[in-house]
Formats: C-alpha cells, sequence, structure tokens
C-alpha cells in the first residue's frame, strides 16, 4: 500500500507542470488573465525545455543518492525518466507545431544551421530509444545491450544542457545551474565507478593470493 501511494504522489508531482501549463494555456486561449507573458509560444517552449532539463538531471540522481543512502529509489527512476521523455516530447511539437506550423524544410535548416538546435534535436532523438526500451520486456529482450543504451542519458543530457545554454539570450543563471548540478552529477559518478573498479580489483587479487 505504501508503495502504490508513493508511486501515486510521484505521478501526481511529475504532471503537477504539465497541469499548470494547461491551465494557463487555456486561460490564454479564452482571453483571460493568464502567466504565459507576452509571447505564450515562446514561453510554452521555455517552460517544457526546463523541465525536460530538470527531469533528466533528477533521473540521474535517483542511482547515486540510492547507492550513498541505501534507499529504496531505483523503482522511480524509470517513471521519472519516462516524464522527461514526455515534457522533452512537449517541447518538441511546441517547436515543430507553434513555432513552425509543419514547415519541414525550414524546420531542418534551422536544425542544420543552428548549433543550439542540433544539440537540442540530437538530445531528444536519442531520448526517444530510451523512452521505447524503458520497460521490463525490453530489458529483458536485450540482455546486456539494454545497459549499454541506456548509457546515452549522459550523452543526450550534456546534449540538452548545452541547447538550453545556447538558446538563452540573456540571463543564463538557470542554464549555468543546470551545468553545475549536471557536472557535480557526472563527477559523483566518475568517483563511484572508480570505486567500484578497485573494490573489484582488491578481490581479484584476493582470490590469486595463495592460501
Amino acid at each position: 500500500m505504501t508503495k502504490t501511494i508513493s508511486r501515486l504522489l510521484l505521478h501526481l508531482i511529475c504532471i503537477l507542470p504539465a497541469l499548470w501549463l494547461t491551465n494557463q494555456v487555456w486561460l490564454w486561449y479564452s482571453f483571460n488573465p493568464h502567466e504565459l507573458g507576452a509571447n505564450p509560444i515562446e514561453y510554452i517552449t521555455d517552460f517544457t525545455g526546463s523541465w525536460t532539463i530538470r527531469f533528466l538531471l533528477l533521473s540521474l540522481t535517483i542511482t547515486p543518492l540510492a547507492k550513498l543512502t541505501k534507499w529504496r529509489l531505483l523503482i522511480y527512476r524509470r517513471a521519472v525518466g519516462l516524464y522527461a521523455f514526455f515534457y522533452g516530447l512537449l517541447h518538441f511539437l511546441n517547436y515543430m507545431v507553434l513555432d513552425y506550423f509543419f514547415d519541414w524544410p525550414l524546420i531542418l535548416e534551422d536544425i542544420f544551421k543552428r548549433p543550439a538546435l542540433t544539440f537540442g534535436m540530437l538530445a531528444f532523438v536519442m531520448l526517444i530509444p530510451l523512452a521505447v526500451t524503458s520497460f521490463k520486456f525490453a530489458m529483458k529482450k536485450m540482455g546486456p545491450r539494454w545497459q549499454k543504451l541506456h548509457q546515452l542519458i549522459y550523452v543526450l543530457t550534456i546534449f540538452a544542457v548545452i541547447h538550453n545554454y545556447m538558446m538563452v539570450k540573456a540571463d543564463v543563471l538557470i542554464p549555468v545551474i543546470h551545468a553545475m548540478i549536471l557536472a557535480m552529477l557526472l563527477g559523483v559518478r566518475v568517483t563511484l565507478n572508480a570505486k567500484k573498479r578497485k573494490t573489484r580489483r582488491k578481490k581479484q587479487l584476493a582470490k590469486k593470493q595463495p592460501v
């Protein structure tokens, strides 16, 4: 029961930004006061992009936090990762539909000519197979390849943070904070892996020692 409640609470927290945005879009569409600013489409793009990065960073936080605290957090990692894809999809659709109205030649030209968009698109494209293979049947079907594929989370998060920084025109505080959090998480990951390799080497040497 506690596990079910915690999962429901997690989903509620993760969907709240989307619910709030939906309400604001409805107010805008109904010509009522809203919080989307003078350029609602740009606001929606920034909002969904920022939440995509936050969920990516949160998904990277779960494993080291679980190892350091011994808390049972890994059961929530898949859901958080899927919410990162959900907000990333909203971000992409807002760009493709509201910004460019499915003008594919212009979209492709924009992606290839603007490095910021190139990084963003690469991040989203890499996120798709991770979302598709995030379920248990895919893990069983792919075996060891599943783990290798999901290492892309580090690369695509780096690309997403770069995209975020390059797209900001004035105040870069939030993108810099995102970059600092990512650097810290990657540092923790490297440290934990180094300790793991060191422990493995010690065990291997211990086995080779004569009794």
